[in-house]
């Protein structure tokens, strides 16, 4: 089991490197696809359309893979105005869903329809800054952020908790969590962030205020996101009972149990990065 982790993890590892490096319409074809797996995942773990054990689905089930196909084919085409064209979608989809409820009564419960929409959210949406922050200025170096915040904390955290941990985080939703591991993850973050500054900052020439320190705050502050997206992913799970999300991933399980840190980090480190280096 464990080498199938690692085996599996150093391919995925592989992958997101090539993704990162081609960029473009390539990157969000495939953070697309990633995302709609993420979103089925979430939509059968929350019991979206799953009704007395089987699998049912349903129109804002379906609403919501329109709305992340939507979504990401504007990002793809359209370069300007992209805060208004996020609310427009947004509020879109959440009409679409609502207009599904009503019309439809009482077939879907309220409960359903804010599940389906939180989803789209969730998901497609925060992923979908991955692609932001790759098509950034130097994006292809500043993208790595994402994952030095979310997986490098994880790794780091698990490590540290290992050897160190005693206090527990979060004890009911995640027993093996400690306070330790979560202090050696965001450290660990903060201490690869800024290796990552001293290594690319001067060749790749940032501008607007790039400095030592706004990678040091970067990785402080990704790390801790990230930390509350890996325990708000397990608290899904257990409120509707699930181990994993899926088997995608051998030894991981799905693509929401490997990236459910990187959904909210990657809007973190997007704003983060435009504010600290002005793009």
């Amino acid at each position: 089991m464990f080498r199938t982790r690692v085996v599996s993890g150093a391919i995925l590892v592989v992958l997101i490197a090539l993704m990162n490096l081609i960029g473009g319409p390539f990157m969000g074809v495939v953070l697309f696809l990633v995302a709609v797996q993420g979103l089925y995942e979430f939509y059968r773990a929350t019991g979206v359309f799953v009704e007395g054990g089987e699998e049912k689905h349903n129109t804002p089930e379906i609403i919501g893979y329109l709305g992340s196909a939507i979504y990401f084919f504007f990002i793809l085409t359209i370069k300007s105005n992209s805060l208004l064209k996020l609310l427009l979608i947004l509020c879109v989809v959440f009409v679409a869903m609502l207009a599904a409820y009503v019309f439809t009564f009482p077939k879907y419960e309220g409960g359903l329809v804010m599940k389906a929409f939180f989803g789209f959210v969730y998901i497609p949406v925060m992923l979908s800054f991955i692609y932001s922050t790759r098509m950034m200025p130097c994006g292809k170096y500043l993208v790595w952020l994402i994952y030095i915040s979310s997986w490098i904390c994880d790794t780091c955290a698990y490590l540290i908790g290992m050897k160190f941990g005693n206090k527990k985080l979060a004890p009911v939703l995640s027993p093996n969590k400690s306070v330790e591991g979560a202090l050696g993850g965001i450290a660990g973050s903060v201490l690869i962030s800024v290796i990552f500054s001293f290594i690319f900052m001067h060749a790749y020439n940032l501008k607007g205020g790039g400095t030592v320190l706004s990678f040091a705050i970067i990785g402080l502050v990704g790390a801790v996101v990230s930390q509350i997206g890996d325990l708000a992913a397990s608290a899904f799970k257990r409120n509707n009972d699930a181990k994993d999300y899926g088997v995608i991933i051998p030894g991981h399980g799905g693509i929401m149990d490997r990236f459910d840190s990187v959904v909210f980090t990657a809007p973190m480190i997007y704003f983060l990065a435009a504010l600290f280096f002005g793009m």
